[in-house]
């Protein structure tokens, strides 16, 4: 049925071909049956007129001027009676002034009342004899129908004084081989509409084959098949189409292959060195953490350049693991470590171990249940919240609530809200709002992190503006587990670290200092 929907094209060609056809066969049928019946009606009217026209002059001309209504009868029946008649006969004449007597072949068939008033009128009206017209009278014929069946009357009357006469012959058998014709006709049209349906249905077999086969090879194509390719045959333009199709193909092959090495290049490139900077962080670390220890005993010239290495460093230990955590979303590596918990206890344990409780009101019944990877839930909520706290305005409002098998967490604050312009990016990477203020505290991936830990547990993570002013931010995740994410209970935890443990300062290991994409 697929195929004969009306958008087909399969369907569009059989209607084309079909319409052409039937438009063809009946004009054909039209004019075919209109040649014939005209040619049929006048074959059948002027030999009938003809022979009465003839027997008016060897027979009805010699009758005298007054005759009996015996003469005419008589005349009548013998003209009628003529081997080529197959008509009726009535002449018309006059005993005396205004007494007309009437002989008819056939009384109970053919009388003076199934002669038109106008065929009459016409017989008897006396034309002017001019160099154009050598006789006053003419023979005039019409065509009737009486009883449903069609008939011929024509009439005439004797130039030089003589009877009427009036011949009336049935064209019954003439419109019953019409008929036939006809039929005939309408079956040749609907053979003629057949064949050309089982033509369209070849000729669009023909066609579609090879543009069903494009269509296959487009949608493999599209769905990362690379290496797909037609079989090219002929030389027309589907064949053409092909060729064109394979080129388009092979080049779209060598630049995702090219852009998929640059792209693994870049990802091993910023792995590398993430890796390679975590070693001198972590002596850089470990001075800076003295350095700040001693601080209250340095010089006073010396300490805000103390202050501003350990916070410089600080971020850059944090810009670090932010990394290398994009380049493990990017690479397909990073895992779910799923585990049944209680929604509320794991969004209150992540507010108080960053300190937030006295900023954040949170709106959460316990015993709200899911599965989810405790450790990357905490690494959304850390920066959801620290976004609102840092560029909303207290109170930052959580509200945990379910619709039907979704977890729906929603982070509101009371800010001014996100610029139009500004939404459509607020989760792409190291975006920044405003111009004016390149450097931020946080790194720009805190938002881009917590969008790929949604994804990774097969949700999402919506911004907006709230009607009455502030930001909105939706997290939704599947209560039962991703469908779609692979759950590995190794994931990717680093020794000595548990799925609801911290290791930076800041509370986790991931976290964008609180601050997400400077949007704000």
């Amino acid at each position: 049925m697929a195929r004969l929907r009306w958008t087909s094209l399969r369907l569009r060609l059989v209607v084309v071909f079909g319409a052409v056809a039937l438009i063809a066969a009946v004009s054909a049928s039209g004019i075919a049956y209109w040649l014939n019946r005209e040619a049929v009606l006048t074959r059948t009217q002027n030999a009938a007129l003809s022979d009465f026209q003839q027997e008016m002059q060897n027979r009805a001309a010699q009758l005298p001027l007054k005759p009996l209504q015996s003469d005419l009868q008589v005349t009548a029946e013998q003209m009628a009676a003529g081997k080529n008649s197959g008509y009726s006969v009535l002449l018309l004449g006059e005993r005396a002034k205004g007494k007309p007597i009437v002989g008819a072949s056939d009384p109970g068939t053919f009388t003076l009342n199934d002669v038109p008033e106008s065929l009459r009128k016409a017989v008897n009206e006396r034309q002017p004899v001019t160099g154009g017209n050598k006789f006053p009278y003419h023979l005039f014929w019409q065509r009737v129908e009486r009883d449903g069946t069609p008939y011929l009357v024509g009439g005439t009357r004797i130039i030089g004084g003589g009877p009427t006469g009036y011949v009336f012959k049935s064209l019954d058998q003439e419109r019953a081989d019409l008929t036939s014709l006809a039929w005939s006709l309408g079956i040749a049209t609907f053979l003629a509409l057949i064949g050309s349906a089982l033509l369209a249905q070849a000729a669009a077999t023909t066609v579609l084959k090879p543009v069903r086969r494009l269509g296959e090879a487009a949608r493999l194509l599209g769905e990362g098949r690379l290496g797909i390719r037609l079989r090219v045959t002929g030389t027309d333009e589907l064949a053409d189409l092909s060729r064109t199709f394979n080129r388009a193909a092979e080049s779209l092959q060598k630049k995702v292959a090219d852009m998929s090495a640059r792209e693994e290049s870049s990802r091993r490139f910023v792995a590398d060195m993430s890796h390679e900077l975590r070693t001198p962080l972590t002596a850089l670390t470990a001075v800076t953490e003295i350095l700040e220890d001693e601080a209250d005993t340095l010089d006073p010239m010396i300490a805000p350049a103390v202050t501003l290495v350990v916070s410089e460093t600080r971020r850059l230990n944090v810009l670090v693991e932010n990394l290398m955590e994009v380049t493990r979303f990017d690479a397909g590596t990073a895992r779910l470590v799923l585990d049944d918990v209680d929604v509320a206890d794991q969004v209150t344990a992540c507010i108080d171990l960053r300190a937030w409780l006295d900023a954040v009101d949170l709106d959460a019944e316990r015993g709200i249940m899911a599965r989810l990877d405790p450790r990357r839930l905490d690494v959304i909520m850390a920066n959801l919240i620290g976004n609102a706290l840092k560029h909303g305005g207290s109170p930052v409002r959580v509200a945990v609530r379910t619709e039907g098998d979704e977890l729906v967490i929603e982070v509101r604050d009371h800010g001014p809200g996100i610029p139009e312009e500004v939404l459509p990016h607020v989760f792409d990477r190291f975006y920044k709002a405003s111009a004016s203020r390149p450097r931020s505290e946080g790194s720009g991936l805190g938002l881009s992190i917590a969008m790929e830990n949604a994804h990774i547990h097969g949700g999402g993570i919506t911004a907006a503006n709230a009607p009455d002013g502030g930001a909105v931010f939706e997290l939704r995740l599947p209560r039962y587990g991703s469908r779609t994410a692979e759950t590995d209970q190794d994931g990717d935890r680093e020794p000595g670290r548990g799925p609801g443990e911290s290791g930076n300062p800041a509370g986790d290991w991931n976290h964008d200092g609180g601050d997400g994409n400077d949007v704000r």
